[in-house]
């Protein structure tokens, strides 16, 4: 009887063992496959903006060759060459048809920006009317212990 309780006692610490083994290689395998998902995506986004890059080089690129800048000049500004004239078709509401630009009073700033030179300067001025206060120092007390003579 002795040899079976034994065995059991033997089994059982042996699958403890192995219980917490698993549990510590499924935890680092969980952490390993976690980590390579995100090496993987971490990759594949390197390659979008490499791709991203590539493309906005060769969009610079095209800005050197003097010939797509008159084209686009003539596409998007509605400009013409000298001697050339100009002519813009209009629908029956009198609104351009087509390419040049478009300039609404949307886009036009109704009044300066907050953050111009002058109101910055206007700014400083209004300070300087208002100085901060002066704080004077306070004066530390010290602290002293006094020991009864021996």
């Amino acid at each position: 009887m002795r040899r079976g309780s034994s065995l059991t006692a033997r089994a059982i610490a042996l699958a403890v063992v192995l219980l917490i083994l698993i549990i510590s290689y499924a935890t680092s395998l969980r952490i390993y496959f976690a980590q390579a998902h995100e090496i993987a995506s971490t990759k594949a986004e390197i390659a979008e903006r490499q791709q991203r890059i590539g493309e906005l080089q060769r969009e610079l690129a095209r800005w050197d060759d003097e010939a797509y800048v008159r084209t686009q000049a003539r596409d998007r500004l509605g400009w013409v060459v000298p001697g050339e004239t100009g002519y813009t078709v209009v629908d029956a509401d009198g609104k351009p048809l087509g390419g040049g630009a478009k300039i609404s009073a949307e886009t036009a700033p109704a009044e300066p920006p907050q953050d111009s030179w002058w109101s910055k300067l206007w700014g400083s001025v209004e300070a300087a009317d208002r100085p901060a206060p002066v704080k004077t120092p306070v004066e530390e007390k010290t602290i002293t212990v006094k020991t009864k003579p021996r």
